[in-house]
């Protein structure tokens, strides 16, 4: 299998039929970089309140693994650690680790989703998602744990609840900067039903005195409607749309089609 080459936006989409997560130990922080990463961190907080330093799963590797797998080597972190991003020359930054839903309508859009002023990037468009927050010690972080994950940030951004057996497995995402995305699929639904439930979640959350993460939906039919949006969106957004739209098909599973890549390319 060949990946396909990055985009513009240094984003490299991964075809994969199987995935395997490793754990490993986090690598130590050196101290002058730790004390930069806790000056960064505290401020930040005092920009964004809404910030905590709660656990969370970063990348610590990707490599293939035969013609049609993948393996992820993760770590235990807090955000904080993210916060070396920040920090100019800093080396012991680690990517992070997210899941992504692809919600499809019945009319063959894609829902993405606008960030809320309290989250940490408001006013960005991205699919329903997050960060992956890693497991009890003695349970596994694996496929099944991802599709849990992903199922319940698109319950918990939009309101609409799928099984997470009902999600599959769709790609991977590696970013300029390292992170990796793993992209699931989930079962097209009525375009009406969709707005209605994310019109629905924010009565809930606004009578709660809750922020949602997302405040606004849109339903994409190409990569033209992304460009209207305007704004800002994640890097991972643009080539996964191009993606969807383009040579694997609206739906398709890549590596599960009777048809390859380099059939439908040709």
């Amino acid at each position: 299998m060949t990946d396909p080459p990055p985009r513009a936006s240094g984003v490299t989409l991964l075809e994969v039929r199987r995935l395997r997560l490793v754990e490993a130990v986090a690598p130590p922080v050196p101290s002058e970089e730790r004390l930069a990463m806790d000056r960064a961190w505290c401020e930040a907080v005092q920009a964004n309140p809404s910030l905590f330093d709660g656990p969370v799963v970063a990348c610590a590797g990707l490599a293939r693994e035969g013609p049609h797998g993948l393996v992820v080597t993760w770590v235990r972190t807090t955000y904080r650690r993210y916060a070396l991003r920040r920090v100019p020359g800093a080396t012991s930054c680690l990517p992070s680790l997210f899941v992504s839903v692809l919600q499809p309508t019945a009319d063959g859009r894609v829902l993405v989703g606008r960030m809320s002023s309290s989250t940490a990037a408001p006013g960005r468009w991205q699919l329903p998602g997050g960060s992956v927050e890693p497991p009890p010690v003695h349970e596994p972080l694996d496929v099944a744990a991802l599709s849990r994950h992903a199922a319940r940030e698109l319950g918990e951004e939009t309101g609409v609840e799928v099984p997470a057996e009902d999600l599959t497995l769709w790609c991977l995402t590696r970013g300029a900067n390292g992170n990796v995305g793993v992209q699931f699929l989930a079962p097209s639904r009525p375009a009406p039903l969709l707005c209605e439930r994310f019109t629905a979640l924010l009565s809930a959350e606004t009578a709660r005195g809750n922020d949602p993460e997302l405040d606004r939906l849109a339903l994409l039919r190409s990569e033209a409607d992304l460009t209207a949006l305007g704004g800002t969106h994640v890097e991972y957004l643009e080539p996964v749309i191009h993606r969807y739209f383009g040579p694997w098909g609206q739906g398709a599973v890549p590596g599960r089609s009777t048809r390859t890549t380099e059939d439908r390319q040709s």
